[in-house]
């Protein structure tokens, strides 16, 4: 199961994200449109998959990963297939509304809420981690094979192809290969069971904690992966030098996971994050003063993207452990509205202060989420130690 998820999850990053940079030229002309019209399409989808996590994750939690990862494959499909055949801004952004929801109910979100619940401990980390690298080269893949194909056919074919073959693999895989552990979720004592913890989660401060975390770590991983060879140019460096620096953080993604789960079976999950989130703000925090020279600039970069992939398996495992599965889908669908949301937003807000004052200010704030990042889960480890002794204690008080 976690290799065929490995592989829906980047085809379908591959075709329903990452894909999107690459028609943007071709459509912007085709449309009669400028760039920035067309790319709030992308924003658009964003924000949808953004509000859709919460009602997805109580889904997932209710009835498993089987029915809504494939139904999600299908609207996928279907959505790109009706992209190829868009001719004005409006049908553009309808399309993008359904890819938005297709990508609420069959990317990360759900493929983690079935993989936290069929495996724990080690083994858990371990899923996660195959799944996640895998998927961490949907870009490497797709985008030239987006770019071939579109030399070869033109923007709309090349469309039509990646659908299809989105379609071929991935439904047939969601439908058959997904399934969900144990039973009675969809019970009444169950449902309120659930409820209950969510109720309660919501509302202390470890989760609150989890959610800051995370929405700034993701703020400032998205303002960097849009902004990065804009600020490399705009510090001297040729073009081909800050596109191929930039190139590095996919690379590093799957350094960091890697590091970060090996690193797991000796320390805290928190702990490490809470390393390489400071390691990302100390890094990016040196870029305006030492990026200048080439050496600088790789260095920064290395230090930024060892933890640019980082939040993404640490979150799930936080998650679960500190919550279980019961309510994971509801919980994690909650901080993924926050999360996602900020991708979406932080790099537009970070433009609109770069214009206000200059590009070395966004350094500066995207230094910051780091910190807020890496506070807030300290904290969190905190408050789970502090959790442990309590519980340490009454144990030891009353042993029967």
């Amino acid at each position: 199961m976690v290799g065929v998820l490995a592989v829906t999850q980047t085809i379908g990053y591959g075709v329903l994200y990452y894909a999107f940079s690459v028609f943007l030229d071709p459509m912007r002309r085709d449309l009669g449109a400028d760039g920035t019209q067309v790319a709030a399409a992308f924003t658009l989808a964003v924000l949808v998959t953004a509000g859709c996590a919460p009602l997805v994750g109580r889904w997932l939690d209710a009835r498993g990963g089987c029915g809504l990862m494939t139904a999600g494959s299908v609207l996928g499909a279907a959505a790109v297939l009706a992209w190829s055949r868009v001719e004005s801004l409006p049908q553009l952004y309808a399309v993008f509304v359904a890819i938005g929801v297709a990508s609420a109910m069959a990317l990360y979100e759900p493929a983690f809420a079935v993989v936290v619940a069929w495996f724990d401990g080690q083994r858990q980390a371990n899923a996660l981690l195959v799944v996640t690298i895998i998927a961490g080269f949907a870009s490497s893949v797709f985008l030239p094979l987006a770019g071939l194909l579109t030399q070869a056919y033109g923007w709309r074919e090349a469309l039509v192809v990646l659908a299809l073959g989105y379609g071929v693999i991935a439904i047939p895989a969601h439908a058959v290969v997904v399934r969900r552990r144990g039973h009675g979720r969809g019970t009444r004592a169950h449902t309120a069971e659930r409820a209950a913890l969510v109720h309660a989660a919501v509302r202390e401060r470890p989760f609150r904690l989890l959610a800051a975390a995370f929405t700034a770590q993701g703020s400032a991983v998205a303002t960097i992966g849009v902004l990065l060879i804009t600020y490399l140019v705009h510090l001297g460096h040729r073009p081909v030098f800050a596109a191929t620096v930039a190139g590095l953080l996919g690379v590093l993604s799957v350094t960091g996971r890697l590091v970060t789960t090996g690193l797991q079976r000796r320390l805290p999950a928190a702990l490490i994050a809470v390393a390489i989130f400071a390691l990302q703000g100390l890094a990016v925090l040196l870029l305006p003063f030492v990026g200048r020279h080439p050496a600088g600039a790789i260095g920064c970069v290395l230090g930024f993207g060892l933890g640019f992939g980082v939040g993404t398996i640490i979150r799930p495992h936080l998650l679960a452990a500190r919550y279980g599965t019961t309510a994971y889908g509801s919980l994690s669908g909650r901080i993924a509205m926050f999360t996602t949301a900020a991708r979406a937003g932080a790099p537009l807000g970070a433009m609109a202060l770069a214009q206000v004052t200059d590009y070395g200010w966004v350094m500066v704030a995207v230094a910051a989420a780091c910190a807020v990042a890496a506070i807030a889960l300290l904290s969190y480890h905190r408050a789970m130690i502090r959790r442990e002794r309590k519980q340490s204690a009454r144990v030891q008080e009353d042993p029967l």
